[in-house]
């Protein structure tokens, strides 16, 4: 286990509300539906946000907040890439009503056409309530690339994020949501957190360096939908096996456990959905004691293998999920 990547983790069961990571690219660019939302869409969903109730988390508050075991339910919104749309439509709202966000960008494409220069960069990145994350440099497929290329690829991001603004962000977000095991041992060396691509409620027990976030566009921005995910609460568990998300042949489908808490309630009402096979169907799960294992029913034969749990507890619905990123050939 990597000790940097568990440093905060308690790994005890809290009553914790969790923080709601929501994770947008491009604004009213219609052509790209499964990374767009549209102005009226996205406003609406700070609307219900706001009817909810539920405060937008301070970035500067991020880390004690991360560590608090009552935390009540706080959003934080995340944008990736730094496309021009977001500048030109959703960020003069978002200043206007002083929301806060995280901004990651990838370094190797800032000012080319249809993305952010470092001149708009660094013109939000100002404000006290916007925060810039690293996307990477090239926002390649990296997982299947060698580790020296990886390395290269953060190290060249570093560097010029230090050129630009005078200090390498503590948020990164890995291109696609991909990882190993061993590129995210050297994401912790260089950052203090990291962000995927599967969705759930962050909680204390979840992994600094493999943050959940809930993706929305136009397929996933139904505002019922939406109502509904943002008052999702975190699935605690203790332990997820495998460790590492990145399966090749050698391991396809891989051997999946979940172990809770002895605290944790109901857990035998339990439902996991899962894509292997490239098709969306209810997991084949065993419950002995405290310990769920998922029996995949064939390979992941997509670059990105996922499964959903979510459990209806006398508290609200629960929530987590996991990303597999696949090796194929």
């Amino acid at each position: 286990m990597n000790s940097n990547a568990d440093e905060n983790n308690i790994k005890y069961y809290s009553k914790d509300h969790g923080i709601l990571a929501l994770m947008y690219h491009r604004f009213d660019e219609n052509k790209y539906p499964s990374t767009n939302i549209r102005m009226d869409v996205f406003k609406n969903q700070i609307d219900i946000i706001k009817k909810n109730n539920i405060d937008f988390i301070k970035l500067n508050e991020f880390k004690d907040q991360f560590k608090n075991t009552k935390k009540k339910k706080k959003i934080l919104l995340t944008i990736d890439d730094a496309f021009y749309s977001f500048y030109e439509k959703a960020w003069p709202y978002l200043k206007k009503n002083k929301i806060p966000f995280i901004l990651f960008v990838s370094t190797e494409p800032v000012g080319k056409s249809g993305y952010m220069t470092w001149k708009q960069i660094k013109e939000i990145e100002k404000e006290d309530f916007v925060t810039i994350g690293n996307h990477a440099h090239s926002h390649e497929y990296m997982v299947e690339t060698s580790f020296e290329e990886f390395k290269n690829d953060v190290d060249e991001s570093i560097k010029i994020f230090k050129n630009k603004l005078g200090y390498n962000p503590i948020y990164y977000s890995y291109p696609f949501g991909e990882y190993s095991l061993k590129q995210k041992e050297y994401i912790s060396k260089n950052f203090k957190f990291a962000f995927g691509q599967h969705s759930g409620a962050i909680d204390i027990n979840k992994d600094q360096y493999e943050l959940p976030r809930f993706p929305i566009n136009e397929k996933y921005g139904d505002l019922k939908r939406f109502e509904f995910l943002i008052n999702l609460l975190p699935l605690q568990y203790k332990k997820i096996y495998p460790e590492d998300k990145f399966i090749t042949d050698l391991n396809n489908p891989p051997k999946m456990y979940v172990e809770f808490f002895d605290e944790q309630k109901n857990i035998q009402n339990i439902n996991c959905f899962s894509n292997e096979g490239n098709e969306w169907k209810k997991s084949n799960i065993e419950l002995i004691e405290k310990k769920l294992l998922v029996k995949f029913r064939e390979k992941f034969n997509f670059r990105r293998g996922r499964i959903n749990c979510s459990l209806n507890d006398e508290d609200g619905w629960k929530w987590f999920g996991i990303q597999f990123s696949v090796k194929l050939n």
